[in-house]
């Protein structure tokens, strides 16, 4: 999500980047293009950056301007559309310590055909055709000064790590037919295995810290030639404890554990992956998907999947609390309501020397009441409500927990009382109901490491 300056028009940009499309530009002149379409240059400032102070570069093949741009024109035949080459141009820009200096917002190259572009800033790369750049230049926009709003701290690493799966589709899409009924459902259990192998390997659920990242990392190309490959015998990996089908894989998959409850169960192929797709995965792993809330997953796919609803992927967000705001009122205030009464009347029975058990009933009664309580959602999407609501009854049951030991002084063995199948949900679309069941299983196991945390601290 960008915060838009009051002259640029995404429409108008649309249009002026089609027609670039269909007239065709040059290498020298397409960053020319751009810094008019962008920047809003007009003539004079293309002349003096042709020709005079307007480009710090002194080397006769740089355009740099300060805090905004470095491009080279490519010198190699990427009409083939191999354009590893114009990648190598690009680091060459940014291992230049005279360009490095002045900061350059984006690293460009271009044959007059193809772009390749890096980003500093969100450490990330683009590649495109030309005659394709009106239908996806939310890149080029950091030169129309066009930055990502900063969230608050407690949003910032959701819609970051959201934005980012979001940018991963796209590269997808654009080197598959996204078309074809079974290549779509492919991808989404593709994305949503991802989704899994980010979240366990920050919580415990891996043998390792970052098992999956830095696996990756260590054993693919840069050019992502072989990521697909990767993460097709890591993902069968997962699928099975069958050794007859691990021997045929190399060692180095043996790091992976079995994963069940069947989200690994099928081979599906693996979608055609860019160099860009692997910078982007590796920038996913980078994030604490500990931190990362399941409760954003939904909103977080529906933007992956639906490029227009990322606009408001922030107040899309904000529908947790919303989500309260009916839950509240339906079941949970008069649970907290229960709750206090039940500790007034433990500490009551307590100051008159009641035993501990007696003391502590009302607590055990409502505790027991929560985990026969059901829940359904007849339409639920990708399961935000049924989300919300386990974790807020989770997060009661320790308080409960806690409670009863500190009233009665009882060194209390704990135990959960809530399970997930007390939770139930009708969904059509076949995507946001995997999403909501994969969803259920983070956040059981994030609540279970929160209940071992809250409970059971020496």
């Amino acid at each position: 999500m960008a915060k838009k300056s009051k002259s640029f028009s995404q429409v108008q940009v649309t249009d002026v980047l089609e027609q670039l499309g269909q007239r065709g530009t040059s290498a020298p002149e397409f960053i020319y293009d751009l810094l008019r379409i962008f920047a809003g240059y007009g003539d004079g400032q293309i002349r003096r950056t042709k020709v005079g102070p307007g480009n710090l570069a002194k080397d006769g093949e740089t355009v740099l301007i300060k805090n905004l741009v470095a491009y080279r024109e490519a010198v190699v035949n990427t009409l083939d559309g191999d354009c590893s080459k114009m990648y190598d141009v690009i680091n060459a820009m940014r291992d230049d310590a005279k360009i490095a200096k002045h900061s350059p917002r984006l690293y460009i190259v271009s044959n007059g055909v193809f772009v390749v572009a890096y980003d500093p800033k969100e450490n990330d790369w683009y590649e495109n055709r030309i005659d394709l750049l009106w239908k996806d230049f939310e890149f080029f926009t950091p030169l129309a000064g066009i930055e990502k709003i900063q969230f608050t701290a407690e949003a910032e690493a959701d819609v970051k790590s959201a934005e980012l799966m979001a940018k991963l589709f796209d590269d997808i899409r654009r080197y598959n037919d996204i078309r074809d009924p079974q290549i779509v459902h492919s991808l989404n259990v593709f994305m949503s295995r991802l989704l899994f192998c980010f979240f366990a390997e920050d919580t415990g659920l891996f043998p390792e810290d970052n098992l999956f990242t830095n696996t990756l990392r260590t054993h693919t190309k840069e050019d992502g030639s072989d990521l697909a490959k990767f993460i097709d015998h890591a993902f069968l990996a997962m699928s099975t404890n069958d050794s007859a089908v691990l021997s045929t894989l190399p060692k180095l998959y043996e790091v992976f554990p079995y994963v069940n409850g069947g989200l690994f169960r099928d081979r599906y192929p693996i979608p055609v992956l860019s160099r860009r797709a692997r910078t982007l995965i590796l920038n996913c792993g980078e994030y604490n998907w500990r931190e990362i809330n399941p409760d954003i997953f939904g909103s977080m796919i529906q933007a992956v999947v639906t490029p227009e609803h990322r606009a408001g992927l922030g107040m899309h967000y904000t529908s947790v609390p919303n989500i309260e705001k009916v839950i509240r009122p339906l079941f949970l205030d008069a649970l907290e309501e229960e709750f206090e009464t039940a500790c007034a009347e433990a500490r009551e029975k307590m100051a008159k020397k009641a035993n501990h058990d007696r003391a502590s009933q009302r607590l055990r009664n409502l505790l027991n009441r929560l985990s026969n309580i059901k829940f359904f959602d007849p339409a639920c999407g990708s399961g935000n409500f049924l989300i919300i609501t386990y974790k807020r009854l989770r997060e009661l049951e320790i308080r409960i927990w806690k409670a009863m030991r500190e009233i009665t002084g009882m060194a209390l063995l704990p135990f959960p009382n809530i399970t997930l199948t007390q939770f139930y949900g009708i969904e059509l679309d076949e995507y946001a109901a995997e999403t909501a069941t994969l969803s259920m299983w983070l956040a059981e196991h994030q609540m279970n490491v929160k209940f071992q945390e809250e409970l059971f601290v020496l």
